[in-house]
């Protein structure tokens, strides 16, 4: 069953949260990061780029001991205090769409993501975990938590609606005009009737962040075995998460963007895509698929619509019916010979927030031969994918909501 515990989070304080948050530092383009660092001293990416206070490019476990010689410097300034008890968090977004999502950040377990308690539908890469192992290792802290849900509770959605009644202690609005709110949980009743609730939850599923949840459980085994008075009390035998209810987990598609047809001429491209597929010339007029095992392609200037022969490929596994998977098995193996849909350079992603356009535009432009569109999967999907033990392939799916780093930290 599923073991959720409140933690003393490491917070900014009110008066500066809005910015001190900021997002993954890979999302920013080196303009954007080096603008944000030098008009805001609070952003969160003076933490995990130190190199930036001596101009200097640093990386490794020397980036590490600066990293952790940021944070504790954040904290000597006030920036961040720590809570005096451990607490829940309820958590709130409401984005520039007017989407909202609500849930709960807590301390989840390292063991529950052994015993597949919490599920994983996504591959992980082992350098990855590795580094990211070793990062949290020497800092000592994860700013940023995993996304993870659960099935929709009516007793926790009680207590969720109950504490946003009150004053929240954060609220601010961030660039993307993401506004975010943050309430403390820290009476002990309550507490125990989320943790009770979680208790009878046979399985959770992890939306976003499979590395950072596969290092965490890295670090667990790493510090369980060096502690020989190891009690499964100690920080490392969790790490934080931000816990939401599936009705609220929002899957957006990620489409694909290909740079050659790998030899083939436009008309042996089409005739090899007929083995699969009914194939319908659109002509100028964009088309985006509205039904699963139906694709959009735009090719020399042309949108066709692609609906597959249902004898031309077999539904075994819960895998089998993801759209992601099924162009990867009959389009982009097997005729345009793309096998490693994480490192080839061949192929790129564009997450279907963006309208088919941008895919034209990328093809117009030369920088792309061939756009593929699809279906986004859905939570039913991703939960029977995990339940079967399978992993989608890589950018199968683009999950909102997305987070921000420093607004909770957790200490290892």
């Amino acid at each position: 069953m599923a073991k959720i515990i409140p933690f003393k989070a490491v917070k900014p304080t009110r008066a500066i949260v809005g910015l001190v948050a900021a997002r993954p530092y890979q999302s920013y383009t080196v303009d954007e990061r080096e603008s944000r660092m030098e008009y805001n001293p609070f952003s969160f990416l003076h933490i995990v780029n130190p190199g930036y206070k001596y101009d200097q490019e640093v990386t490794g476990e020397e980036r590490y001991r600066l990293v952790k010689n940021r944070y504790l410097e954040f904290k000597e300034d006030g920036v961040f205090v720590q809570d005096e008890k451990p607490s829940f968090y309820v958590y709130k977004i409401v984005n520039r769409y007017g989407q909202e999502f609500s849930g709960i950040i807590a301390a989840t377990s390292a063991e529950d993501y052994e015993n597949d308690i919490i599920k994983k539908h996504e591959d992980t890469i082992a350098k990855r975990e590795e580094t990211f192992k070793s990062y949290i290792q020497t800092v000592g802290f994860n700013a940023e938590p995993v996304l993870l849900t659960y099935p929709d509770n009516a007793i926790i959605a009680d207590i969720i609606k109950e504490t946003q009644k009150g004053y929240a202690e954060f609220e601010f609005t961030m660039t993307y005009r993401d506004t975010h709110y943050l309430w403390k949980i820290d009476n002990d009743k309550t507490i125990e009737a989320i943790t009770a609730e979680f208790s009878m939850m046979k399985t959770i599923y992890i939306a976003d962040g499979h590395h950072r949840s596969a290092s965490s459980y890295l670090l667990y085994t790493d510090e369980k075995e060096k502690n020989t008075n190891h009690k499964g009390t100690e920080s490392y035998n969790f790490f934080m998460s931000y816990l939401i209810p599936e009705s609220e987990l929002v899957i957006h598609e990620f489409n694909r963007l290909v740079k050659d047809l790998n030899g083939l001429s436009k008309e042996e491209f089409l005739i090899k895509l007929d083995a699969f597929y009914r194939i319908e010339n659109r002509g100028q007029m964009p088309y985006h698929p509205s039904k699963p095992h139906h694709f959009s392609m735009y090719l020399d200037g042309e949108f066709y619509s692609l609906y597959l022969r249902k004898t031309a490929y077999q539904f075994k596994t819960a895998l089998d019916e993801l759209d992601a998977q099924l162009l990867y098995k009959t389009i982009l193996q097997p005729i345009l010979k793309i096998e490693d849909l994480r490192h080839d350079n061949r192929i790129a992603y564009v997450n279907g927030r963006h309208e088919m356009i941008t895919i034209k535009s990328s093809v117009d432009s030369g920088d792309f031969t061939v756009g593929f569109g699809m279906c986004a999967s859905n939570v039913q999907q991703m939960k029977q994918i995990a339940d079967e033990g399978l992993k989608m392939p890589p950018k199968s799916t683009y999950i909102l909501p997305k987070l921000r780093s420093g607004i909770t930290i957790y200490e290892y």
